[in-house]
């Protein structure tokens, strides 16, 4: 395999039992990508540079910056020097709505607040999610296929071990699509940008990551209407808070044969 999206094969030098020889290996990339809203560039993030488009459109929902994908016209990405740039046309309303709240998220990877002038600009307190119209309940089984299938459609962690991913999944457990990116927020704007641009409801599913449930993991969620975040690793205390005040179901430690429920819509 001589391409593969997000990552770049570079030789080194492995070092085993008091060995070392030379290799091939992959590595994933991480570049900035500019986020560009009506020709005014409002956020630089460090991203994996594939998938961009639904990460520019997940990003301007789970952010707020829209508030419904017919408010997006068009979205173009394009690769330029050491980067790349994503270019959006949205409605004037919400342009210059953004124009009045506007902050820089350059940053590290991961960064949720990098750029916020104040903590008063903080959104840490959500409305409720309009519960969805089958009840998603915290099941063993769904939980446990959802962990079952995951590994193997994390094609990019597999290649270079270090990806997260986001996984979109049905009612009972199965992975329906899986987005990858260094950050593992941007790994989930990238997956609520896909949904969005396929007209998905997001009430008819859950995610599934493989991270920690952090912050502003579970604030995208809320702000998306998504009824249940799973993750493999432990939450934050903030990111059980905002679930229980937005009624998002927040299981992590999942496993095949486990999981631990934090928060329930119930």
């Amino acid at each position: 395999m001589s391409e593969q999206a997000g990552a770049a094969r570079l030789e080194v030098r492995r070092h085993r039992d008091g060995a070392a020889q030379s290799a091939m290996d992959w590595v994933a990339e991480e570049v900035p990508v500019a986020l560009v809203f009506n020709g005014i560039s409002h956020a630089v993030m460090m991203a994996t540079p594939c998938d961009l488009e639904q990460l520019a459109v997940g990003f301007a929902l789970s952010e707020g910056i829209v508030s419904r994908r017919a408010e997006i016209f068009d979205v173009e990405a394009e690769r330029v020097c050491g980067g790349a740039e994503v270019r959006l046309d949205i409605a004037q309303p919400a342009f210059l709505a953004m124009k009045e709240r506007r902050r820089s998220l350059a940053g590290r990877t991961g960064c949720g607040v990098c750029g916020i002038e104040s903590l008063g600009l903080l959104d840490l307190s959500p409305d409720p999610i309009t519960p969805p119209p089958r009840p998603l309940v915290a099941d063993a089984a769904i939980i446990a296929r959802a962990a079952s299938e995951l590994p193997a459609r994390q094609r990019l962690n597999q290649l270079t071990g270090c990806a997260h991913a986001a996984a979109w999944c049905g009612l009972d457990g199965e992975v329906k699509a899986v987005f990858e990116d260094v950050g593992r927020h941007n790994a989930l704007d990238k997956l609520i940008g896909h949904l969005a641009l396929q007209d998905l409801s997001p009430s008819d599913g859950f995610v599934f990551m493989s991270s920690r449930a952090s912050y502003e993991l579970v604030r995208k969620a809320a702000r998306m209407n998504i009824p249940m975040l799973a993750t493999i690793s432990a939450p934050t205390a903030l990111a059980v808070d905002i679930a229980r005040q937005a009624g998002v179901t927040l299981a992590s430690f999942c496993r095949q044969n486990g999981f631990v429920e934090y928060t329930s819509g119930r």
